[in-house]
């Protein structure tokens, strides 16, 4: 029997991609920019600078407009500085978290947002760097931090107990494999410690046997340390709060993401915003409060997805998923 092929993509949970001309061509861009719907004078975020696509867009898109961009790993703030320099006095750049969005931008005078684009995950140029540490398609040091700073995969690996690496794997990336995969780490780093990307994904492989999707055994676990190291779920998490009490009346939140968990906990809470969500059982105490009328609605009822078109462009964009909601007052205080 012939061995099935190993397609040897990037872990997913990635964004963007690359034209002829060596221009960033971000995932969804024209959806996007349809759903943000930028008006000329607007102030807008993009909490995931990255390569600067959507960046560019609006500030292309809406004559006069401002856009701050954050981003948390420093050369992609170190790539911006050019695209600041074209747009002078109209792009800020910001090295950071975007969960600590509302702090970023009220620490420099501005307290409401026109809107707000996240691209949740790794970009291309993470990925493309082997020094990076986040894909196993080249050898490279086992790292992939997005800010280069703290924790990194190798002292996840090398630290953690068998069962909590297991609960990673399971929980982070859903590989099914998990205990075996656990196991097969912890033994392998009693004789040598892994610090390389090529390492780990043979260790996984060894365990993994290749199935009929084509796709790489090691891509699952990769995903998962990723989301880990850069405690990615629970940056969405704080940032959404953040994102809705930033925008005006008008204002639209418009998210990709590119993991089921992801998308899960963004479909979860724009529902909520909308005031979606489904009503209490009548023995439920909480059915007897008043239901306020919601502060958003949604512009997204389900998911967009790229085209077939754009799927064939750049294969990166195949789990792409882009929720919307809109602001439509701000939240009263007492």
């Amino acid at each position: 029997m012939n061995a099935l092929p190993i397609r040897t993509a990037a872990p997913s949970g990635h964004s963007g991609g690359h034209s002829s001309t060596g221009t960033h061509v971000p995932v969804l861009l024209n959806e996007v920019m349809e759903t943000l719907s930028p008006a000329p004078g607007g102030v807008f975020l993009d909490g995931t600078f990255g390569g600067g696509g959507y960046t560019r867009a609006i500030l292309d898109t809406a004559e006069d407009s401002t856009v701050w961009a954050v981003d948390r790993d420093p050369a992609a703030i170190t790539r911006g500085e050019a695209l600041a320099a074209r747009y002078r006095g109209r792009l800020h750049l910001i090295q950071g978290n975007f969960s600590q969005m509302a702090s970023l931008l009220t620490d420099r005078g501005v307290n409401t947002l026109d809107g707000i684009v996240l691209d949740i995950g790794v970009s291309s140029f993470q990925i493309d760097d082997p020094d990076r540490g986040f894909s196993f398609r080249t050898d490279g040091p086992l790292d992939m931090r997005m800010a280069g700073e703290g924790t990194s995969a190798a002292d996840l690996i090398a630290r953690l107990p068998e069962a909590e690496i297991a609960n990673i794997l399971y929980e982070l990336g859903e590989e099914r494999k998990s205990r075996q995969i656990a196991r097969a780490i912890v033994s392998a780093r009693a004789e040598e410690p892994i610090t390389t990307t090529g390492r780990l994904a043979s260790i996984i492989r060894c365990v993994v046997p290749p199935d009929r999707s084509g796709i790489d055994p090691a891509t699952r676990s990769f995903q998962a340390l990723r989301i880990a190291v850069n405690d990615e779920l629970g940056e969405l998490e704080r940032a959404l709060q953040q994102a809705t009490n930033l925008l005006k009346p008008g204002g639209r939140l418009v998210i990709v993401s590119f993991h089921s968990l992801e998308d899960r906990i963004v479909k979860h809470f724009m529902n909520d915003a909308a005031g979606n969500a489904p009503s209490p059982s009548r023995y439920d105490p909480r059915g007897l409060v008043a239901r306020t009328e919601p502060r958003f609605r949604l512009i997204t009822s389900k998911a967009v997805r790229p085209g077939t078109a754009e799927q064939n462009a750049n294969p990166r964009s195949r789990s792409a998923r882009l929720r919307a909601i809109e602001c439509l007052r701000r939240e009263t205080t007492p």
